[in-house]
């Protein structure tokens, strides 16, 4: 264990090496002054007047319609939209670009560069900040934040928590049977994902989780699309399964969310006290009902077809279908009974469909206004990750352009409101990407 993480160690370093060179270096300067920005908070559907904007030490210090003066690097706006970083709310940061049996049995080293590459790419797509909803991502996280790779901002779960056979169980059947207490599989290893079968095993890995960084522990309560021996209309873990890991999580200040399709997985893991539901695509009307009823929060994902589905097998691309079909109803409800909904993406295994991230945002409209979509992508799922209370990660408000928040910025060339078709295309339209006060893309000066 103790090579594969040096080895670890080092991809995440040689990948820092790597990206040095591109996007542009992090500017070093205390201050940075936008004059004459348009501003869209994160909240709501009007910009405001004329302003200025001053960062400084990684925060917003100072919003004004008149002038500011401050030393440090000046950015002349023209007139254009400055707003918050975006946010995904279900990420996986090592899992975007390998293929299913390379992200298991491939050398972990050089998994660390891929993801490392797609951690750049993702913020360039103007993404400042992900929840990561499985995967090793500790090390990698801790590459971005220490400025060795350029990526953002991540809210790791660690390895994803299954049961034997459940979603997230990637091991062969010529690895059965377990031995409760024996050498653990390859995709446990490397912290992929962990197998617990009962609600003592359930709390030491939820525990494990935590101990390494996790802002948030996730389960499978339900079959899933990727795995090939998960139907997608099992439910996995007993309800005194996810109440250990409720359990646990409360214990540390933050919160349980489950992979559930479906209503008997999604209603389980509310009666185990979970408190985010990721996807729900199958729910019906009681869940939805439900959901409301307890606060419950909901963080699904605009799935319209089949993209990005290359790498599956047939019997897994058949799951996918059934899930897309589920798309529209899944927001009907939303909308229907005002669910505390959350824009993620959990592209998986395709760099291609990865590129397309800012695509899958603006095809929200097909269900909310461009504004709706956009606050969904900041202060929406900002609220979303200050869940996870003293294990957040990154103290301070996220998802905003107000002053005291956290400089995570994008100046837009255009109005998204207007045109959100605009962050289809962040290499053209995003002129300036600040994350923590630091720039990481300028063009307004190329």
């Amino acid at each position: 264990m103790l090579g594969l993480k040096a080895r670890a160690g080092l991809a995440v370093l040689l990948a820092g090496l790597l990206c040095s060179a591109s996007p542009a270096p992090a500017q070093q300067d205390s201050a940075v002054l936008f004059r004459d920005v348009k501003i869209f908070v994160g909240k709501n559907g009007t910009l405001s007047a004329a302003s200025n904007v001053l960062v400084r030490d990684g925060k917003i210090e100072k919003i004004s319609t008149a002038d500011i003066s401050a030393t440090g690097q000046v950015i002349d706006g023209g007139g254009r939209v400055l707003m918050p970083g975006l946010i995904d709310a279900h990420w996986h940061a090592m899992l975007v670009r390998p293929t299913p049996m390379a992200a298991l049995a491939g050398d972990i080293g050089y998994n660390n560069l891929l993801a490392a590459g797609e951690a750049t790419a993702t913020l360039m797509r103007g993404f400042t900040t992900v929840r990561d909803m499985g995967g090793p991502s500790f090390g990698l996280k801790q590459a971005i934040d220490e400025d060795l790779v350029a990526g953002p901002r991540i809210y790791p779960s660690g390895a994803i928590i299954t049961i034997t056979g459940g979603h997230g169980d990637f091991r062969q059947l010529s690895d059965l049977p377990r031995t409760i207490g024996g050498m653990l599989s390859r995709m446990e290893r490397i912290g992929g994902s962990m197998v617990a079968d009962s609600p003592d095993e359930v709390r030491v890995r939820a525990r494990e989780q935590l101990m390494q960084g996790a802002s948030q522990v996730k389960l499978t309560a339900g079959g899933g699309v990727a795995s090939p021996f998960s139907p997608l209309d099992v439910s996995t873990f007993t309800e005194p399964e996810l109440r250990a890991a409720v359990e646990a999580a409360d214990s540390w200040g933050t919160y349980v969310a489950t992979h559930a399709y479906t209503p008997v997985a999604i209603q389980r893991s509310i009666a185990a006290g979970v408190r985010c539901i990721e996807h729900g695509h199958l729910m019906d009307e009681a869940s939805a009902k439900l959901m409301a009823e307890k606060g419950i929060w909901l963080s699904t994902q605009p799935f319209l077809d089949l993209s990005g589905a290359a790498a599956l097998g047939p019997s897994e691309q058949d799951k996918m279908r059934q899930v897309v079909a589920g798309t529209d109803r899944v927001y009907a409800l939303a909308k229907k009974y005002h669910l505390k909904t959350a824009f993620g993406t959990d592209v998986l295994f395709s760099q291609a469909q990865a590129e397309k991230q800012g695509s899958m945002l603006a095809a929200l409209t097909r269900w909310y206004t461009p504004a709706e979509a956009l606050a969904m992508a900041t202060s929406t799922n900002a609220e979303l990750l200050s869940l996870s209370g003293l294990r957040n990660p990154y103290p301070g408000k996220l998802g905003v352009v107000e002053e005291g928040a956290l400089a995570d910025l994008l100046l837009v060339d255009g109005n998204p409101l207007d045109n959100i078709a605009l962050v289809e295309d962040p290499a053209k339209n995003f002129m300036v990407i600040v994350k923590g006060g630091k720039i990481y893309k300028n063009i307004l000066t190329h």
